[in-house]
């Protein structure tokens, strides 16, 4: 019998991968790396580097990246429940060295969020805290049906009132929410505001689908915006005026989103042509890492752009199709919870460069320069395809 599950569970485990999805995450990491070519020669050059420098480190971790999705996708997705415990044990590990003095990378403002890795560049813990947060919550939340229900004892007023909020759904919240409470906390330490929103957002997602109540989210979310509030201090503040009226802070704060939606209106409805940037010339901070989207509008124009988000569109709606049609309920939300981070991530960045919402230093997934958080995000992707594996044949589309 063993050896018959065994059997059932290697043939699940190498069913056809969701070529859809496989397909627009390869053709968007190669022209994402393109793109940092492009916006990242001029400063490379600058820097007295090589002009492929930044190419060269992106394209390398890119193949690297795919083969990691590739690896990852032929892994049973059943074996990350028990590794997910393991995961978010990793990430608070992380999210406490970091704090250390001489572990994370010495920033004028203060700011501790990067962990030096020597030959690999730097390494942000929230990356993992991620992955952690949301293998955890799905393998938790898929077993939410079948645990036993608890009970306490009706003869004391404590066990009164615990099966009151046990009735009401509260209980069942509290491990989350310690979990999550945590990380804000540690988070707040860097501090890194918008690390914080792209953890809890995919959670929050995971136990909607999971089958939360709505009230719940209403008062967490009252709750989670207050404690946010308390990031609003200093540089936080600062942004919040420059996204106001950048152009009343030309030399300063405002500097780089002006360079963004210059880039951006220059670009037109065609595009200065691919590698012709202007902006990329010392102009736009960063044209290689958060702001690539705006040199990716110039050099591409509107069409150009357009068909850049029309990719990550239909990436979204195909992660949540494998969601939808995923064998059972783990790898439902696991689907969910990767899915919803990347389309946070995307808005988030898209709405930064075009200053619709204020600075957050949230990097566009497969393009933003930056080798260990490409090859996380391909590794997620990697997790969505295991579990698209397994789709019943009957429901391939």
């Amino acid at each position: 019998m063993a050896k018959r599950d065994l059997t059932m569970e290697q043939q699940l485990a190498r069913g056809p991968l969701d070529l859809p999805f496989l397909m627009l995450t390869v053709l968007l990491t190669v022209i994402g790396v393109i793109m940092v070519f492009s916006a990242s020669y001029a400063t490379a050059i600058y820097e007295e580097r090589s002009a492929t420098y930044y190419f060269a480190r992106q394209a390398l971790f890119a193949v690297m990246g795919l083969a990691a999705m590739y690896v990852t996708s032929k892994i049973n997705y059943q074996r990350f429940r028990w590794m997910s415990i393991f995961a978010l044990g990793l990430a608070f590990f992380l999210l406490v060295i970091v704090l250390i003095p001489g572990v994370h990378t010495n920033r004028a403002d203060g700011v501790k969020r990067w962990i030096r890795v020597p030959g690999l560049g730097t390494f942000q813990p929230s990356e993992m805290a991620k992955m952690g947060v949301t293998l955890y919550f799905a393998a938790r939340m898929s077993k939410r049906q079948s645990e036993k229900k608890r009970e306490y004892n009706r003869r004391t007023y404590s066990g009164v009132i615990l099966n009151w909020l046990d009735d009401i759904g509260f209980m069942e919240l509290v491990p989350y929410g310690a979990i999550l409470l945590a990380i804000m906390v540690l988070m707040r330490l860097e501090p890194h505001m918008s690390g914080t929103i792209l953890i809890l957002v995919p959670a929050a997602a995971i136990l909607f689908a999971g089958g939360i109540k709505l009230r719940w989210f209403a008062m967490g979310g009252a709750l989670v915006g207050g404690f946010l509030a308390l990031f609003i201090t200093g540089y936080q503040s600062t942004r919040i005026l420059v996204w106001q009226d950048p152009w009343a802070y030309p030399q300063h704060g405002g500097y780089q989103i002006i360079q963004s939606l210059y880039a951006i209106g220059s670009g037109g409805l065609f595009g200065v042509g691919f590698g012709q940037s202007r902006q990329k010339q010392l102009f736009l901070p960063e044209p290689e890492n958060d702001f690539i989207f705006s040199i990716a509008c110039e050099e591409l124009g509107l069409i150009g752009a357009g068909l850049i988000l029309a990719l990550f569109v239909m990436l979204i709606l195909r992660g949540y199709w494998i969601a939808l049609h995923a064998r059972d309920r783990f790898g439902s939300l696991l689907a969910v919870g990767i899915t919803t981070l990347l389309a946070v991530q995307v808005f988030l960045n898209i709405s930064v460069v075009t200053n619709f919402l204020p600075t957050t230093g949230i990097s566009l997934p497969f393009f933003s320069y930056g080798g260990t958080a490409l090859m996380i995000q391909l590794v997620e992707m990697g997790i969505v395809l295991s579990v698209s594996r397994q789709i019943p044949v009957t429901k391939q589309g």
